[in-house]
């Protein structure tokens, strides 16, 4: 699983974080609605993952292991968080 809550209630994205994650995302943010979202060990996200996070105006703590999701997804989740 790519997507786990540990103990201090932070929503850790791992390694590629398939379609399926989205869900398992979604169903974390709902059940702890002030949970931080760490990414910094995320290699890659599906468009799904990051549309929950943009949803949910969610700022992961970053920045992402992968270039991309840093230099183009991070800022619009910065926009969309603010």
């Amino acid at each position: 699983m790519t997507v786990a809550i540990n103990a201090s209630s932070t929503i850790e994205l791992t390694g590629d974080c398939p379609v399926e994650d989205a869900e398992v995302l979604l169903q974390h943010l709902l059940t702890v609605p002030n949970a931080k979202v760490d990414w910094r060990s995320c290699e890659s996200a599906h468009t799904a993952v990051i549309q929950v996070l943009l949803v949910a105006r969610a700022l992961p703590l970053g920045p992402p292991k992968n270039a991309f999701l840093r230099d183009h997804v991070e800022p619009q989740l910065r926009r969309a968080a603010s």
